[in-house]
């Protein structure tokens, strides 16, 4: 395979911490690079995905489709020979999860609620 191909990818974490960097075919799909950032999740995190349908790619401000490829994703404008392209990695929780856990866990804690209120002039 070409040089020009293949395509070094870091993942870049909600904490600001990276998993990566690996060298990717241009022909990888989306899907395969959420595969391998589930299976290569750092120990210790608080927030961990349990499936590749938990993790969103971010790149270039966009959510990447899973079919798409890794060549398809590239910035056509930015390439620098020798580094690397960064995507940003979410993770979403199944909804089954957020109900129980997250949600429930919201409502029973005590929270404050900011409201602005707007005197209006009279029209007398």
């Amino acid at each position: 395979m070409p040089e020009e191909d293949l395509v070094d990818i870091k993942f870049r974490l909600y904490d600001g911490s990276d998993i990566g960097p690996f060298r990717y075919s241009a022909t990888s799909t989306v899907d395969m690079l959420k595969q391998r950032i589930v299976s290569d999740w750092p120990k210790g995190k608080t927030i961990v995905p349990k499936a590749v349908n938990e993790v969103k790619l971010i790149s270039s401000g966009k959510i990447l489709d899973n079919n798409k490829t890794v060549g398809q994703c590239k910035v056509p404008f930015g390439d620098v020979p020798g580094g690397f392209v960064i995507m940003h990695v979410v993770v979403q929780p199944s909804l089954a999860k957020t109900k129980t856990g997250i949600f429930h866990r919201i409502s029973t804690e005590s929270h404050c609620i900011c409201m602005i209120l707007l005197s209006l002039p009279s029209m007398a």
